[in-house]
């Protein structure tokens, strides 16, 4: 018999957590000169690996990738937008809502893999992804954002500071575990 009752609170939890990401969906449809900001779905993926490898220039393996997703899709703690221009997956970015044990314990967001492509930049599309993801953080009761960008990328950083970005004068590490 608890094992019938557990079966039923994942059931519930699965539809409620359905529900909830409808909702988000339906208010991040906006078009706003023929952009769509929503959440990427599986049928995206191949158009979210091209942008990914325009953004990094290695190409991305399409089933792992879907395995990847779902697992992201299904922890509820991850939100993967897309920009779509006229229909086509013009821009993506990722946010991830963490949890914090520190002070007031509010969960923060890390937000990763942000591209627009070359061929349609400076059309506000980065901004609107930004502002859809920072309502989301807030949705989500976090306390702050915090991102990361490579040296080189001098142009991104200023569109980050003109966001309300700050450069904390932190220095980021990366480990590569081969």
């Amino acid at each position: 018999m608890p094992e019938a009752v557990d079966e039923l609170l994942k059931t519930a939890e699965a539809l409620q957590y359905c529900t909830a990401k409808m909702q988000v969906q339906k208010t991040l449809r906006k078009q706003d000169n023929m952009i769509t900001i929503r959440h990427i779905t599986e049928k995206d993926l191949s158009g979210l690996s091209h942008l990914y490898e325009e953004l990094l220039g290695i190409s991305t393996h399409l089933d792992q990738m879907l395995q990847v997703f779902k697992s992201a899709e299904s922890s509820g703690n991850y939100h993967i937008l897309g920009a779509f221009h006229e229909g086509e997956l013009a821009g993506s970015l990722m946010g991830i809502v963490c949890l914090d044990l520190i002070g007031n314990c509010k969960p923060f967001m890390v937000i990763e893999n942000v591209i627009v492509s070359g061929r349609i930049r400076r059309q506000g599309i980065g901004q609107k992804l930004m502002n859809e993801i920072e309502k989301i953080a807030r949705e989500n009761g976090c306390g702050y954002i915090i991102l990361v960008s490579g040296e080189q990328r001098k142009e991104a950083h200023i569109f980050y500071e003109k966001l309300g970005y700050r450069d904390e004068k932190v220095e980021g590490f990366r480990k590569h575990l081969h």
